[in-house]
């Protein structure tokens, strides 16, 4: 179990959104990891916990969920509480309320509202309407519950953070915007490859670099894989072509081809290297089968601990 020397004022953070990793401190990063860890534990044991009995939370899914979807639904329901699945086909919104009036309607009867959604003003305008916690559960630019899952992995295989180099290999997107901002908080260096044209946005890393430079992170940006991968302790890629973006799949395949994470790649990286992806995986593709099915891989691990996370990050947030 992970323990960190932490002083957070746990009751401060009842209440509050989860909209991006930014808008916690170091110390409220870790002591969400340090309750994953103790929760997970506890699971594995077979110890019930009841901290969420009687509570409800309002699930809208705008695209489609495997992994997030099962995480909250099971993770709301091993703290005891209840799980509602909204899609744009069961509200409103789907024709044509204002996100402010359905805001403020869930708040009436639930005690959180998660929400998966191609837009992160979207998901602000929630916030700012809603009377209970917002849990942003992907948006175009930030994806912080899967980074609480990447960061609760790498140190259950790594054991530390400290000397820690994570590369991340392939689109500048949400997940590797939440990664930067995760690996800046813990004080892990992280590196970046990405074509050009697919960099990350260059306003979150300048925010990440801000939080870097309190925690001795180092964050370097580049479009070249190779350098990037050089003695890397951990590997991680998504797909190409994101939600949103199939229509440029052909295009991106194109671009991206030199950033495949193949055994060539990862030749470049320590010999005890682990490999990440948030899942799903195209074969083939962002990385190739020997690869993301090999000892190496803990992707399954990873994507389990996304129960976990969002566990802490439920129990933590809701009154």
């Amino acid at each position: 179990m992970l323990q960190f020397e932490t002083k957070v004022d746990v009751n401060k953070l009842k209440g509050k959104d989860f909209l991006t990793l930014l808008d916690f401190s170091s110390d409220e990063v870790f002591y969400l990891l340090e309750l994953a860890s103790k929760m997970k534990k506890e699971q594995k044991e077979g110890i019930i916990s009841n901290v969420l009995q009687g509570k409800s939370l309002g699930m809208i899914f705008e695209n489609a969920s495997t992994r997030t979807r099962v995480s909250f639904e099971v993770g709301m329901t091993q703290l005891g509480g209840h799980a509602l699945f909204l899609s744009p086909r069961d509200l409103q919104i789907g024709r044509g309320e204002p996100i402010s009036d359905t805001a403020r309607a869930l708040s009436r009867y639930v005690d959180a509202i998660m929400i998966r959604t191609n837009s992160h003003e979207k998901v602000e305008e929630l916030a700012n309407y809603s009377t209970v916690p917002v849990i942003n559960a992907l948006t175009d630019y930030y994806h912080p519950c899967q980074g609480l899952a990447d960061l609760l992995t790498i140190y259950e295989h790594k054991g530390t953070f400290e000397g820690i180099k994570v590369v991340y290999v392939g689109d500048g997107n949400n997940v590797a915007h939440s990664l930067i901002i995760g690996a800046a908080k813990v004080g892990m260096d992280i590196s970046v490859a990405s074509p050009s044209g697919y960099e990350v946005d260059p306003d979150i890393v300048q925010k990440a670099q801000e939080v870097a430079a309190l925690t001795g992170s180092n964050i370097t940006i580049t479009n070249d894989p190779i350098e990037a991968v050089t003695d890397a302790d951990i590997i991680y890629t998504d797909v190409w072509a994101s939600m949103g973006y199939e229509a440029e799949q052909k295009d991106r395949e194109a671009a991206f081809a030199p950033y495949q994470v193949n055994r060539e790649l990862v030749s470049y990286a320590k010999d005890d290297y682990i490999f990440l992806h948030c899942l799903p995986a195209h074969r083939g593709e962002e990385v190739t089968a020997d690869i993301i099915d090999s000892p190496h891989s803990v992707v399954f691990d990873e994507a389990e601990n996304r129960l976990h996370v969002q566990k802490a990050v439920l129990a933590t947030l809701i009154k």
